[in-house]
């Protein structure tokens, strides 16, 4: 196996930095936009519900069909950047109508511009995974291109959550405005790190041979062991977050007395946590291989939800260590899953002879909106059917069910993820045989427009056929 080829680390921010705004986006849209569709523009939380779940189990449709189109794109620029750029003024026009929304709404212009959004999620959250993966074919620098991934998702939800704090400094005030505020972010960000990102960050390719895709193969992927196995493992410990982020405010509001400005802070620092994580389990993942980093991970996570419900009534100092501390943990799961799917595609590559690295994506992006979609679609109406009044101010109807699902569900869901993912069988060894089996067969296969070294979009450009 020949030397990890190390990007720098310039390459890597410019890779990262949209991560900014679609982070930015995405918090709101599991912590923020739920609770201010029902709390302030007046839907019911069976309405919100129903919707947030629904649109998110329709798109999962929409993944494989745009996750095959892009595998089988061939531009003089790449297979995902094109991809990657189209997603953005997507993002910007369905952001720009669900977060300056005005009471009134109905829940139609809730369901439309839902499934707009989340259609410009999966065109450029896909193109950016499998151009990670393009990135570096080595296993363990995979783990660093993830990283860089996650902490600059970690530095958009700070600081998109810096935001509802500044704003009465700058004379803005109302839950209203600070949803808004949240949404010209994201609006404000994508163009620019969106072209920074296409303008610096190269695309490798291979001379893979252009096959079919759609949901034949989207299916045949699903029945692979390895791929199961991590799909398996992504969605329980993944929808443990999406939970307790749904739950976030409800629970430290209610259930533990904290104002919603104290609870906003306390959100902000389980994601410096996930800032300070990222770069301690991508260490870890070098010398422990990332299945083992995973699945401590996982138990370090359970453990710290389930001390989450002994922090005393109104005590921020101690919520604030907790917060800290889950948030840590908080970090591994999403960037060395991702890191492994990548290496997962390898394996596939050698055994098909086809890439399928953006319908790999497709998948795992699919347990994240079932995760997601349950979070809020089950929880939300569990709430309501428990007494639970998103409006009321006191009153213990429903705290309990609310305290049970914001820590031991999520709990219980990480440590059967961690235990799964332990036994992991595509390590580095296995891994580096791959990779060399893979690189004897692209070198013979290639054309002579490839030569001796794999190169880059910006280097190969069609050939014309001789004259006969």
């Amino acid at each position: 196996m020949t030397a990890p080829q190390r990007r720098s680390n310039w390459t890597m921010a410019a890779f990262a930095a949209p991560c900014l705004p679609m982070a930015g986006l995405g918090l709101p849209l599991v912590v923020y936009l739920p609770e201010f569709y029902s709390s302030e523009l007046g839907l019911s939380l069976a309405q919100v519900g129903a919707a947030f779940g629904a649109v998110r189990l329709l798109d999962m449709a929409f993944d494989p069909f745009i996750g095959g189109v892009m595998d089988g794109t061939r531009t003089r620029f790449g297979r995902f950047r094109p991809w990657f750029a189209l997603g953005a003024p997507i993002l910007m026009l369905a952001t720009y109508m669900l977060f300056m929304a005005h009471p009134g709404v109905g829940v139609g212009y809730l369901w439309t511009w839902l499934l707009v959004l989340y259609a410009g999620v999966s065109i450029a959250s896909l193109s950016q995974l499998a151009w990670g993966a393009a990135i570096s074919p080595h296993y363990d620098q995979r783990s660093r291109v993830y990283g860089w991934w996650q902490g600059g998702n970690v530095i958009g939800m700070i600081l998109v959550l810096t935001l509802p704090a500044l704003l009465p400094y700058l004379g803005v005030k109302g839950h209203a405005e600070a949803v808004g505020a949240m949404g010209w972010f994201v609006v404000a960000l994508l163009p620019i790190t969106v072209a920074l990102a296409v303008a610096r960050v190269p695309e490798p390719v291979s001379p893979v041979r252009k096959e079919r895709s759609g949901l034949g193969e989207y299916f045949k992927l699903l029945r692979r062991p390895s791929v199961a196995r991590l799909l398996v493992v992504d969605f329980l410990v993944g929808t443990g977050p999406a939970i307790t982020g749904a739950l976030f405010f409800f629970y430290f509001g209610r259930a533990k007395g904290f104002e919603k400005a104290a609870a906003s802070q306390l959100l902000l620092i389980y994601f410096i946590g996930g800032l300070v994580g990222a770069p301690i389990w991508t260490w870890l993942s070098y010398r422990l291989q990332k299945h083992r980093t995973l699945a401590l991970s996982s138990m370090f996570y359970a453990a710290v939800t389930i001390a989450a419900l002994f922090i005393p009534h109104g005590n921020f100092p101690i919520a604030a260590l907790m917060m800290f501390l889950a948030g840590i943990s908080y970090a591994a799961g999403a960037f060395l899953l991702r890191a492994m799917m990548a290496d997962v595609g390898d394996e596939v590559r050698l055994e098909t002879g086809a890439e399928r690295t953006a319908l790999l994506y497709a998948l795992l992006s699919g347990t994240v909106k079932i995760g997601s979609a349950l979070a809020v679609a089950i929880t939300f109406p569990a709430l309501a059917a428990m007494g639970f009044d998103p409006k009321a101010k006191t009153g213990e109807a429903g705290i309990p069910g609310l305290m049970a699902m914001f820590a031991m569900a999520p709990a219980a869901l990480a440590v059967v993820g961690g235990a799964i993912i332990a036994g992991f069988p595509l390590h580095a060894r296995r891994h580096a045989e791959i990779r060399d089996a893979l690189a004897a067969r692209d070198l013979a296969e290639a054309g002579p427009e490839m030569g001796q070294k794999p190169r880059f979009a910006e280097e190969i450009h069609p050939v014309s056929p001789a004259a006969e």
